[in-house]
């Protein structure tokens, strides 16, 4: 695994080049990770109505979310429990009162269960309840819907919320962005050609920041000394004296969110929720990734902007803070590309190394190792 015995002190061993390449250990994280822990999977409000759904892709499974007649989320399966069809096909879209299996008709009620199928009272032995859809686990925090696919799941209060809160040293701070109270005003959708690792590693170290990102050490000085703000729990980094908002030309933004303190204004704070959330709080807005994994070199990463309610609903040009994060992640991505063909050389089969800013990296090669073992 690593590339030596006897590593300067200065160095950690990185992973093996077959952990970025290899389909049988991407296989084993889409089954170890993906499909036990939580997964953020669809913004919640965009599910407002009854029968308003998405599908989306976690591990090896399709999942279905749906708004109830109720008005309650719910995660399913996207299986008919029929001969096995994909219920929905489409990613998102809205249905009336029901579900129904394009391929022998197979309906479902928006809460699971079987409701009518062709020649259906000619078997009254079929329980309705027990031939359902299946049950996915479905939380909602920060205004996403988060699902777990494992029988039993881990604490969402540890794993997510906890995760989350342990970086910015204080469990309520998050709760002033009140981001389910905000809404999409730009969302950008990556097809990024990179193991989903080599995205995770890039977004928590800023050694690379200097040399791929000169519109974020701008308004970010501090950064361009490779300073990594999420490992610094309770601290974020500060803007340049001459910055007024978080945007491509320091210009100004939309004014502080209501709930913030004078502490929280004029920061960038960085936060990552394993396995495939980042998110960026700053004073006016958030930046929230969600990574979905479908090979071991590919990852699709799905980008929202989120404002108040009052600059998405009146039309307020959001583009100079969108494209500022815009174009780091494209040079983000750029660099995670330029790295994946390297994976599979013999020169890094055994691995590269961490400099000490960014040892931090090895907690999440731990993390990841510890599930697959």
């Amino acid at each position: 695994m690593t590339l030596g015995i006897n590593l300067p002190s200065s160095l950690l061993a990185t992973l093996p080049g077959d952990h970025y390449t290899d389909p049988t250990i991407f296989a084993l994280e889409q089954e170890r990770i993906f499909e036990q822990h939580w997964f953020a999977a669809a913004r919640a409000a965009e599910l407002d109505t009854p029968g308003k759904f998405r599908t989306v892709q976690v591990g090896r499974e399709s999942v279905l979310i749906v708004r109830g007649r109720d008005n309650r989320l719910r995660a399913f399966f996207n299986v008919c429990r029929h001969r096995g069809a994909r219920l929905c096909v489409a990613e998102s879209g809205e249905v009336t009162r029901s579900l129904q299996c394009p391929y022998h008709a197979w309906t479902y009620g928006l809460d699971g269960k079987l409701v009518a199928a062709p020649n259906l009272t000619k078997m009254p032995d079929v329980d309705r309840v027990e031939y359902g859809l299946v049950n996915v686990h479905i939380r909602e925090w920060l205004g996403y819907a988060w699902v777990c696919l494992a029988e039993d799941p881990p604490s969402f209060e540890d794993t997510v919320i906890g995760a989350a809160t342990e970086r910015l040293g204080d469990a309520d701070l998050i709760n002033h962005w009140e981001v389910d109270q905000l809404a999409v005003g730009r969302r950008i959708v990556y097809d990024v050609k990179a193991n989903w690792k080599l995205i995770v590693e890039n977004f928590m170290e800023c050694y690379h920041c200097a040399t791929i990102h000169p519109e974020l050490t701008e308004v970010l000085p501090e950064f361009a000394d490779g300073y990594a703000a999420q490992y610094y729990v309770g601290h974020g980094a500060e803007f340049a004296e001459d910055v007024q908002g978080f945007t491509v030309d320091g210009s100004e933004g939309f004014g502080t969110l209501e709930h913030l303190s004078e502490d929280q204004d004029r920061r960038y704070y960085a936060i990552t929720v394993n396995p495939q959330v980042f998110i960026n709080l700053v004073p006016d807005h958030v930046i929230f990734h969600r990574m979905y994994p479908m090979a071991a070199d590919r990852t699709i990463v799905e980008c929202d902007w989120l404002y108040s309610k009052e600059v998405v609903a009146t039309g307020k040009d959001v583009s100079r803070s969108v494209e500022l994060f815009h174009r780091v992640n494209q040079q983000d991505f750029d660099a995670c590309e330029r790295c994946q063909p390297a994976m599979s050389s013999r020169v890094y089969a055994r691995g590269g190394v961490l400099v000490p800013t960014e040892h931090h990296i090895a907690a999440f090669h731990e993390w990841v190792t510890g599930r697959l073992t």
